[in-house]
């Protein structure tokens, strides 16, 4: 964005709705509620099995505590298949997290909550997106 000498540059104003974040999470990729889960599973383990063990910070535990009762994928395995299930898309790295995240039954729910799905996919597609996740949902083990 080109700039007149004198003035500063303007802000882009973040609209996820369009897809438009500020710089900081141009380069950052997203996470899902399972996948954090997962890491801060692992740092209670790693803390557990120390000499001596920290006490983990309130906000670690209530993090690990959300994302126990968030998340929607419980193995590596089926969290790997779902983001390459919705890799295959041309999906924006926040609508993948959001679609994964919360799990929407249908079409128009999903556009609902993630207004930039609006006018990028037809209903039927999206359905067949939708109808995937869900399948890999309910053959976790």
């Amino acid at each position: 964005m080109a700039t007149i000498p004198g003035q500063e540059e303007q802000e882009i104003e973040e609209d996820a709705s369009e897809l438009k974040f500020p710089k900081e999470f141009e380069q950052a990729e997203t996470l899902l509620n399972s996948e954090v889960r997962m890491l801060l599973e692992h740092r209670k383990q790693q803390n557990e099995s120390q000499e001596e063990e920290q006490e983990l910070s309130e906000v670690f535990m209530k993090t690990l505590n959300y994302t126990e009762r968030f998340s929607r994928f419980k193995n590596r395995e089926t969290i790997a298949d779902i983001r390459g299930l919705l890799q295959k898309y041309q999906l924006h790295k926040f609508e993948l997290a959001s679609l994964a995240n919360l799990c929407p039954e249908n079409a128009e729910e999903a556009k609902a909550l993630i207004p930039s799905l609006e006018g990028r996919f037809e209903d039927e597609q999206l359905q067949e997106i939708l109808d995937n996740i869900q399948t890999k949902r309910s053959f976790q083990y």
